[in-house]
């Protein structure tokens, strides 16, 4: 019996991709074996964090790295690493920051949910620029000027929601922040693939930067990178770590601390519950070389090969279009678009139908107001591919 069916629910066919909600990326045969080796021993975290820090910066070109607990942990530590730097007081009044710059700037237009994780180091947010273009009133989106003027006693940094879209370019905004003093904390959450992000955003002058470690990276849901400067990233691992030592006796690596800029360890800091295990670290650094060696762009032909197999079964049923970046890394994913009269549905009520049945089936909900399914393959297999193909052809026969 599966080990879930064992705790009494069902195991889903996951066609939505590397989603949160739904538990994140497969792990590879070689990630698990890791995870598993690194449970049987035991390591001082920061020991190990610091040989993480070097693995990190060899493949982003950043000065250290840490593994968060997922990139909102990243972006909450980075904000704070922001806020305190080294100084001891600060770190121990987090979230409180009466009495020193706890402002950062973000353009209004990349406002989200996740800048939460910003917020709660205590971190406020001041909004710049507008989109002008999506709002109908003209055709101008946040320039770089607009950054600048906002910039005053009370600003601590600038975060950047990076993307391929983002206006204006994260150079830019680098060169502002910089001629003022200021760092810039970007959120590359879901930023990869392209493999390159993982160096050019770093190169484009980013002070910390914070990727997903659970998505294109496959490794543990919950982990995250954190990379940039080290005194930054430094910072922000002083308040994740369990740091109750003796300050006599705590030897930090170089890669990742300065220990001279100490004049005691910190308390517990504003990340000690966003803590990261020995495995979650070692399994990490496992799929990250697997990413950065080109090894999961070797089954993009397979995945290739379950969408092709679904859009044949559906023929005659619904009109399907396989959308593939060819870019040699980036998943293909299917759309399926319903005929909503002819079902009697909506496409929304199929994707409720298709979750409550047995398997559930899960697919991506991002094009329901157009009336179409997507179908991502990241999770499927010749048995998935077949139960699901069952599935969609029992909802969608009228």
């Amino acid at each position: 019996m599966d080990v879930f069916e064992r705790l009494g629910i069902e195991p889903i066919i996951n066609a939505s991709g590397a989603v949160t909600r739904l538990g994140g990326a497969p792990m590879s045969p070689s990630v698990l074996e890791a995870f598993c080796a690194a449970a049987g021993e035991s390591v001082p975290l920061e020991q190990l964090q610091g040989v993480a820090s070097r693995v990190i910066a060899e493949a982003t070109g950043a000065e250290a790295g840490l593994v968060t607990a997922g990139a909102a942990a990243g972006l909450t530590l980075g904000a704070a690493a922001i806020l305190t730097g080294y100084d001891l007081g600060r770190m121990e009044r987090l979230p409180h920051c009466d009495g020193f710059p706890h402002e950062f700037i973000i353009a209004r237009e990349q406002r989200n949910g996740y800048d939460h994780a910003v917020r709660a180091a205590g971190v406020r947010l001041v909004e710049v620029g507008f989109h002008e273009p999506i709002a109908g009133a003209g055709v101008r989106r946040v320039e770089a000027w607009e950054y600048a003027s906002a910039i005053g006693p009370s600003t601590a940094g600038i975060v950047y929601v990076y993307g391929p879209h983002a206006r204006p370019s994260l150079a830019e905004v680098v060169a502002v922040a910089h001629d003022h003093g200021l760092s810039v904390l970007v959120d590359a959450a879901g930023e990869l693939p392209p493999c390159a992000n993982l160096r050019e955003i770093v190169a484009a002058g980013a002070d910390l930067v914070a990727f997903s470690g659970g998505k294109a990276i496959r490794g543990p849901q919950a982990t995250g990178i954190l990379c940039g400067r080290r005194e930054l990233v430094g910072a922000a691992a002083l308040q994740m770590l369990d740091m109750d030592d003796h300050f006599d006796l705590w030897e930090p690596p170089d890669s990742l601390f300065d220990r001279s800029r100490l004049a005691g360890l910190p308390r517990h800091g504003i990340g000690r519950g966003m803590k990261v295990s020995k495995e979650q670290i070692v399994a990490l650094l496992t799929a990250l070389r697997l990413f950065t060696e080109g090894a999961y762009d070797r089954e993009l032909a397979a995945f290739r090969g379950h969408l092709e197999r679904v859009a044949a079964a559906l023929e005659g049923i619904a009109r399907t279009a396989l959308v593939d970046p060819a870019d040699g890394e980036s998943l293909p994913v299917l759309e399926i678009s319903l005929d909503e009269a002819g079902l009697g549905r909506p496409a929304l009520d199929v994707c409720r139908r298709l979750r409550h049945g047995s398997p559930p089936v899960y697919v991506g909900h991002g094009l329901l107001d157009k009336g179409k399914l997507v179908i991502n393959p990241l999770h499927l297999n010749e048995a998935r591919t077949a139960t699901l193909i069952r599935r969609l052809g029992d909802e969608l026969r009228p």
